[in-house]
């Protein structure tokens, strides 16, 4: 696991240029919408709408990859959390997001990969609960990536960043 750099960062998921491949917390329909999702298509433009088009709809938990259109990145994945509450199980629904992103973008031959934090916007995960599943689903995952060498994580906030940081710390991965 040495092999593979975790970054905690505060920022916009959508500028982040020296990356591969971001993550867009994404709804079924694949659609631009409010948060992380508008953002990404707000800065990938039109094209980005219309490419996913054709993969939508998609479940809790799945991943689909496109490509960065408007954006620095090459290629976008697009993640449905799950809704908290509603979406069962919910822990593994949302772990099932890391785990796929992750062996998309290995799958692809990418070297580095940025997550927002999904689910913990309009989705209603709670925030620590939320950075503790992903945590451990990018631990989990870590020992089978051939390819990814760097793994994102990208904050809007100082809240965010934080509890991030800390479920990091608590489950062994360095972060910078």
């Amino acid at each position: 696991m040495n092999r593979i750099l975790i970054e905690c960062v505060q920022g916009d998921i959508a500028h982040q240029p020296d990356i591969d491949v971001i993550v867009n917390a994404a709804n079924a329909r694949l659609l631009p919408g409010s948060g992380v999702a508008g953002a990404i298509h707000g800065a990938a433009g039109p094209g980005l709408a219309e490419e996913c088009r054709a993969l939508a709809p998609i479940e809790p938990g799945q991943a689909v990859m496109t490509g960065g259109h408007g954006l620095p990145n090459d290629h976008v994945i697009h993640c449905l959390g799950p809704v908290y509450g509603v979406d069962q199980p919910s822990g593994q629904l949302l772990a099932d997001c890391f785990r796929h992103a992750l062996q998309l973008a290995d799958q692809a031959g990418l070297e580095s990969i940025a997550f927002p934090a999904v689910s913990t916007g309009v989705f209603g995960y709670p925030l620590t609960e939320a950075a503790a599943v992903a945590a451990g689903a990018i631990r989990e995952t870590m020992p089978t990536l051939e390819h990814i060498r760097r793994i994102r994580l990208v904050l809007f906030t100082a809240e965010d960043l934080a509890a991030f940081r800390a479920a990091l710390q608590d489950s062994g991965l360095a972060q910078s």
